[in-house]
């Protein structure tokens, strides 16, 4: 019996919910202490994901949630390389 492989599931850092890995954004800190978005989920680094949702980008900015897990200044750039990602997905 082939048995189907098991869907990686992560946590939103805003939300709190459950998602299949690729339906999030992974945002990585480096050992170097850079913060960016990885878009092929396979950077080294510590990762935060987040819903594909402005208003989940939104409220992670405004409550600098991004900061707090990652445990770095998280620039405003990062910020609008998310937003630029959810606005592409929504076309």
């Amino acid at each position: 019996m082939a048995r189907s492989k098991k869907t990686p599931l992560r946590k939103c850092v805003v939300t709190q919910d459950m998602y299949p890995k690729q339906q999030l954004i992974r945002v990585v800190r480096n050992k170097e202490g850079e913060v960016f978005v990885d878009e092929s989920g396979k950077k080294n680094g510590r990762g935060a994901y987040l819903s594909r949702s402005l208003d989940v980008i939104e409220r992670a900015e405004s409550q600098q949630i991004l900061n707090r897990h990652l445990n770095a200044k998280v620039d405003p750039d990062v910020y609008e390389q998310l937003k630029t990602i959810v606005k592409a997905d929504h076309e």
